[in-house]
């Protein structure tokens, strides 16, 4: 048998670090399934809240507010 190629090591060696990580990310969100918090809103909800278009320097109506939650 013949040396293998350093680039030829280098490319198995990057396809098992990604087919790792993609195997990690999928037991993730099978335990982020399983343990219910998937049916939660996502940190990084595409929602603005109030204090958000505030800081943004949209002006917010606290009178439209309270007749939205009524």
């Amino acid at each position: 048998m013949g040396k293998r190629s350093k680039t030829g090591v280098l490319k198995r060696l990057r396809e098992v670090k990604k087919a790792e990580k993609a195997a990690l990310k999928r037991e993730e969100a099978r335990e982020r399934k399983d343990s219910g918090l998937e049916e939660e809103a996502p940190s990084g909800s595409a929602v603005a809240t109030d204090d958000d278009l505030a800081g943004y320097g949209f002006p917010v109506d606290e009178e439209e507010e309270e007749t939205e939650n009524s």
